[in-house]
């Protein structure tokens, strides 16, 4: 393949397959300048982010500080930004994400540490703001600057409309980036209406800049970022000037970019059967066609002729690619018995199957798979769903009151202890009226919480036709902080997995297959699949297993991706709708909707609704709606 594929892109760019590996090449930059610098007895000077984008980063330093002696006596650092007003012990305060993710795990001087203050009374802020930037330069400016992107663009918190000049200073900030927040702060109406931030003219100063995303959420903005034009609705786009910057991407977060997107518009590349699938999807798109009507003419005014030199004509490509979407299209998701299944996504045998639906929050097995989960369930197969987490955090406080006060009428009501009903129903509402916005539920109203989401998911299994003992709720040890931040993916989880897939010795896997979720917990869970996969691969029963992925309720699979599609007929959405009706807590206004206001049942609607259009505009079948799935193989 040519090396020209970045010709469009403003900024340099590293593409990394995982996340993972990403952090480490940054975290090994930080390193590697660390200790050039104290061997020259010099101190290096560097400017940090918060976010879940920078973790991994900072757990690899911590590492190389504990197992390779990685010494930080000779750093200095200055955080880019912090909430206005902000306790520094406050559960969002990036002092305390700062010292729990980094300094409290290596040996930096406590006097080397900058984060700017949200305790200060607001006349005194701007003085702050200049002395801050004084530190800086004192010191010979910033070596290193990490960034994360916020979904508008945003560096630090410098908002649409930030100046290319701008200093550190107190900001405002942008509706879109309050609600990106609310989950942090347990609703919108908590997140800070303003923060102090360094400016886009203070980051432009650092010597080295590296901007990292991770994720498909990412996607969109990184293009604007790194190939759209500069402009202050986006002023990340201002690093298209910076001297010595480098975009860092795991694969989902560069999928919008020119030369992961559409490729042969840049220049020769060595075509294969993905290849060429997704670039007749993109061609039909762009030239609003079905597949079969495509033309030479097409395909060679969008870069595309060497695809008819290799093939012959058009009308070969077409069919090629038509046959493979049409093989995708399946009302079998669990495999057709007696039937020839060579151009099936499924196997036919064996059939029944045994059939585990990893659900990382107690509804995402009927939001995401819903119809499929239904189609399962009817055509006999054995389906076990695994709740992976308890979902405890996104109830409502005036849902947990009104099942205490269930419990205290109920005990009253059937001659149980009405003292005990009425304690119980007390310590709740105290503890609820005792919570500081933001602040972490009690044990007692978080388990109250859980069972709440457990008895709905129980609802929609049994709705669905699942017996109980085919319900599974593993309450997953990463989850339960009570936070919005999670621990880090441990033994125990992997082990709570595995022992799941080795007792049910499953045929068929479905997991959330989306990097989207943006608070991560389907990626940890995803995470821990993957690992269990791993480790039991080996095993004689996971030789005929097979995992397919499907999206969460945040974005769906590209259709050059999809390899396997399950139609569903209006009555089947239906039913679909009524099982996500069971999740009662997550009706009408959800804790974490996200930046979508539609409730979850409408988001996976519309989204079932477009997948089945898309198809149909390439000129197959007219179906009332669709599920995608991706296969994983491992």
């Amino acid at each position: 393949m040519n090396n020209d594929l970045s010709a469009f892109e403003k900024i340099p760019v590293n593409v990394f397959k995982t996340s993972e590996e990403a952090s480490k090449f940054v975290a090994r930059q930080v390193a590697d300048l660390i200790k050039s610098r104290q061997a020259s007895n010099k101190h290096c000077v560097l400017g940090l982010a918060t976010g879940s984008t920078p973790t991994r980063v900072y757990a690899e330093l911590v590492n190389m500080h504990k197992s390779e002696g990685l010494s930080f006596r000779n750093v200095y650092t200055f955080n880019l930004d912090e909430y206005y007003p902000m306790q520094p012990d406050s559960l969002q305060s990036y002092v305390r994400f700062m010292n729990e993710h980094l300094f409290n795990h290596i040996d930096i001087p406590k006097q080397n540490i900058h984060i700017p203050d949200g305790t200060l009374s607001k006349d005194k802020v701007a003085d702050f703001c200049r002395e801050y930037e004084n530190k800086i330069d004192q010191l010979g400016g910033i070596d290193i600057q990490i960034l994360g992107i916020g979904r508008t663009g945003h560096i630090g918190f410098n908002e649409p409309g930030s100046s290319e000049k701008s200093l550190t200073r107190l900001v405002t900030l942008d509706q879109v980036t309050r609600i990106d927040a609310a989950s942090d702060f347990f609703g919108e109406e908590n997140v800070p209406r303003k923060a102090i931030t360094m400016g886009v003219g203070s980051i432009m100063k650092a010597r080295k800049v590296f901007m990292m995303a991770w994720g498909e959420g990412k996607a969109s903005v990184i293009k604007k970022a790194v190939e759209g034009p500069i402009t202050d609705h986006i002023p990340s786009s201002f690093l298209q000037k910076h001297a010595d910057c480098l975009v860092v991407l795991d694969e989902a977060s560069s999928s919008e970019l020119v030369r992961k997107k559409t490729p042969w518009i840049l220049d020769t590349i060595d075509w294969n059967d993905r290849l060429i699938r997704k670039a007749v999807v993109w061609l039909c798109q762009k030239v609003k066609k079905p597949v079969l009507k495509l033309t030479n003419h097409d395909y060679m005014e969008h870069g595309m002729g060497d695809i008819i030199t290799e093939y012959g004509s058009a009308y070969k490509v077409n069919i090629k690619v038509f046959n493979d979407l049409q093989h995708t299209i399946t009302g079998w998701p669990g495999g057709k018995p007696n039937a020839d299944d060579t151009n099936r996504p499924e196997r036919a045998n064996p059939f029944p199957k045994r059939v585990i639906i990893f659900s990382p929050h107690p509804d995402d097995d009927v939001i995401s798979m819903g119809g499929t989960f239904i189609r399962l369930v009817d055509q006999g197969h054995e389906v076990h769903v695994a709740y992976q987490t308890s979902g405890n955090i996104a109830v409502f406080d005036d849902d947990a009151v009104r099942f205490a006060d269930f419990v205290r009428d109920f005990n009253e009501q059937f001659g149980l202890s009405k003292a005990d009903g009425e304690e119980f129903y007390q310590k709740i509402v105290s503890s609820i009226k005792q919570k500081g916005p933001g602040q972490i539920d009690s044990p007692e109203v978080l388990s109250i919480k859980g069972l709440i989401r457990r008895g709905e998911a129980k609802a929609g299994g049994r709705y669905v036709g699942l017996p109980d003992e085919q319900m599974h709720f593993l309450d997953m040890p990463f989850y339960e902080t009570g936070a919005v931040k999670k621990k880090p993916l441990g033994e125990d989880d992997i082990k709570i997995v595995m022992d799941l897939i080795e007792r049910i010795k499953p045929h068929q896997i479905y997991a959330a297959g989306d990097l989207s979720d943006p608070h991560g917990t389907h990626r940890v869970c995803l995470a821990a699949i993957f690992e269990a996969v791993n480790r039991l691969k080996n095993k004689d029963y996971m030789k005929d297993c097979w995992l397919w992925l499907y999206r969460g309720a945040w974005q769906e699979w590209d259709i050059d991706q999809i390899e396997m599609a399950v139609p569903l007929s209006p009555d089947e959405l239906m039913r679909k709708r009524r099982a996500i009706f069971k999740h009662q807590s997550q009706k009408d206004s959800a804790m974490f909707p996200g930046s979508d206001k539609r409730e979850f049942w409408m988001r996976a609607e519309d989204r079932n609704h477009a997948t089945a259009a898309a198809y149909n505009q390439l000129g197959l079948a007219e179906y009332e709606a669709m599920e995608a799935f991706v296969r994983h193989k491992f």
